[in-house]
C-alpha cells in the first residue's frame, strides 16, 4: 500500500509538471505564432493601386483646377468692391463730423490723419475713421483713386482692376464707387 501510494504519488507529481510544462509550451507556442503573424503579415498597397488613386487625383485636379482659377479673379473683385464700401463708409462719417468729405489734396490719408492742408476739420473724430488705422490697397496692391469733389457725385472712390490701367473689360475693368454692381 506504501508502495502504490508513492508511485501514484510520483506519478502524479510528475504528471502535474508535465502538464505545466505542456501549459507553457503551448503559451510560448501560441505567443509565437501571433508574433510571427504581426511579423509576417506585411499590408502594403500594390504599385498598381497606388497608381490608380494618381490617375484619380490627376484627372480630380485637371477637372477642378480651372474652375478654382477663375474665381480667385472674382474674390478680388468682390473684396475690392467691399473696400470700397467700407472707405465710402469712413468718408460719410468724416462728413457728419466736418461738414464736407475731404478733398482731393487732402485724400483718403484724411480718414486716418487730421489734414493739415486745404480746409481744416473743427470736429475730427480722434483715431481717424478706419479702424485699421490704415489706408488699404486694392486686392492688387494698388493705391485706391480719390476725387473730391467727384465727376459721378461728392466724390469719386475706384481702383483699375487687375491690370492696373484705366478702362478695360471682365477682370481688368475698373471698380469704382459710382458703379456697384
Amino acid at each position: 500500500m506504501v508502495l502504490s501510494e508513492v508511485v501514484t504519488g510520483e506519478r502524479t507529481c510528475h504528471t502535474h509538471h508535465l502538464l505545466v510544462k505542456v501549459r507553457k509550451l503551448i503559451k510560448s507556442t501560441q505567443e509565437g505564432y501571433w508574433n510571427m503573424q504581426l511579423v509576417n503579415n506585411k499590408k502594403g498597397f500594390t504599385l498598381i493601386e497606388i497608381m490608380v488613386v494618381i490617375v484619380i487625383l490627376a484627372l480630380l485636379a485637371a477637372l477642378v483646377a480651372p474652375k478654382l482659377m477663375g474665381r480667385t479673379d472674382d474674390a478680388k473683385i468682390t473684396d475690392a468692391r467691399v473696400q470700397i464700401k467700407n472707405i465710402e463708409t469712413a468718408l460719410k462719417l468724416y462728413k457728419l463730423d466736418n461738414g464736407n468729405y475731404p478733398t482731393t489734396e487732402q485724400g483718403l490719408v484724411a480718414l486716418i490723419e487730421k489734414p493739415t492742408v486745404g480746409v481744416i476739420p473743427k470736429g475730427y473724430k480722434d483715431g481717424g475713421y478706419l479702424e485699421s488705422r490704415k489706408i488699404p490697397k486694392d486686392p492688387w496692391s494698388n493705391d485706391y483713386l480719390y476725387i473730391s469733389p467727384g465727376e459721378h457725385g461728392d466724390y469719386d472712390l475706384f481702383c483699375y482692376g487687375s491690370d492696373g490701367v484705366k478702362g478695360g473689360e471682365g477682370k481688368n475693368a475698373d471698380i469704382a464707387s459710382w458703379d456697384t454692381k
